[in-house]
């Protein structure tokens, strides 16, 4: 049986204190998010904030030409819409849904009230806002220098944090678009690494056989990433009973 949902899968909603969060529950709402939804387009007014539980939103760039590329993830460790708080109302990037599953969201006029009440939800909203400008500046770095191989490695690394299990329902057609790679290259690099018996791959699921293996063939991208989230949110204290931590 799957997990009841609650807003402290959500590794900042769950690190609000309890008068914080309180003041916020009545308004979040919980909402499915379907392979390929989009939550916003280049230029478009966002009016909600994304707080993702079991779903992961890829952070996209599209070109002139059609083609595209993530620039970032964003999963159970943070949001969705931070130009909502930092000013800026739009952006140039498109939010598609990579991964299925939920989010709490929150109305736009309430996630800048809370953030401008300059209370721990701010704090926590611009720490993780750091952590996804690290993210950002990485992907471009790991995808100038290193091998299709590695930025594989380092994406489904990342993947692997934000979700319970080993397998994802993904085929190799959207991963080179989240790449900005040929697709022969993710089948290349896909087949060398179901050689070394470190995932299966099968009609869309990939299923991570070696964790291990995978942190080995990967590039510094990956620990980067992670030491950086891990640094910016490894004082936050959670909620009594939550159970939820950045791992």
């Amino acid at each position: 049986m799957s997990s009841p949902h609650s807003p402290n899968q959500n590794h900042l909603l769950a690190a609000l204190p309890t008068a914080e969060f309180e003041r916020l529950a009545a308004h979040l709402e919980l909402v499915p998010m379907p392979l390929g939804e989009i939550l916003y387009e280049p230029g478009g007014q966002l009016q909600h904030g994304y707080f993702p539980t079991t779903a992961i939103v890829s952070l996209h760039y599209v070109m002139e030409s059609g083609a595209s590329a993530e620039a970032a993830g964003v999963g159970n460790e943070g949001v969705v819409g931070i130009s909502l708080f930092m000013g800026g109302d739009t952006t140039p990037s498109s939010a598609v849904v990579q991964t299925a599953g939920h989010a709490y969201r929150l109305e736009r006029r309430l996630l800048k009230q809370e953030f401008n009440r300059a209370g721990l939800m701010q704090r926590l909203l611009l720490r993780y806002t750091q952590a996804l400008i690290t993210q950002l500046a990485q992907t471009a770095a790991c995808n100038r220098h290193h091998s299709v191989e590695q930025q594989m490695c380092r994406w489904l690394l990342l993947t692997l944090d934000r979700i319970p299990s080993r397998e994802l329902v993904m085929t190799q057609e959207l991963v080179a678009s989240m790449l900005g790679v040929r697709r022969e290259g993710i089948t290349e690099a896909a087949g060398k690494l179901q050689h070394a018996g470190f995932i299966r791959y099968r009609r869309g699921h990939i299923t991570v056989l070696d964790r291990s293996g995978l942190e080995i063939r990967a590039c510094e991208c990956y620990a980067v990433v992670k030491k950086e989230l891990n640094r910016l949110l490894s004082d936050v204290r959670y909620r009594q009973g939550i159970a939820a931590v950045v791992r």
